[in-house]
């Protein structure tokens, strides 16, 4: 069975979003497209919202978030409980934000990354996995009771 990957953007992350479904379904993915739906300006934290839901209602197994800078929508997504929202630039953040932070959310800023780029963070934030060990007892720390 292949992995579920919810993705969500506004209007500023609208084509590179386009691009990666396309990529992610040649590679066998499942893609969950939450919006939007065409270049008309929108609000950002409705698709980091909806993403997220997926993600905690275990419809999708990880969500990818873009906007501009990729900050709004990683805070949107990140205001909810169980959401560890990751802005990567670098295939080496997405690495990391994987393997020692277990993001579940990938943020992208489609104005300051090529597409390449976007490709190659997308391909190593859904190939890491996380280590845990040492890790492990610093993501239970980023929850607030």
């Amino acid at each position: 069975m292949s992995r579920v990957i919810a993705i969500g953007s506004d209007h500023a992350g609208f084509d590179l979003k386009n691009l990666l479904i396309k990529n992610l379904e040649s590679k066998g993915y499942k893609v969950m497209d939450q919006g939007c739906f065409d270049m008309e300006s929108v609000d950002y934290p409705d698709f980091g919202h909806l993403v997220s839901a997926a993600i905690l209602n275990h419809v999708a197994e990880l969500g990818i978030v873009i906007c501009g800078s990729g900050n709004g929508i990683a805070m949107s997504a990140n205001r909810h409980p169980g959401i560890r929202c990751a802005l990567c630039w670098t295939p080496e953040i997405a690495s990391l934000a994987r393997s020692h932070n277990d993001a579940n959310i990938l943020s992208l800023p489609a104005r300051f990354i090529d597409e390449q780029v976007a490709l190659s963070i997308v391909e190593t934030f859904l190939l890491k996995d996380f280590e845990g060990g040492r890790h492990q007892r610093r993501v239970d720390k980023i929850e607030i009771a």
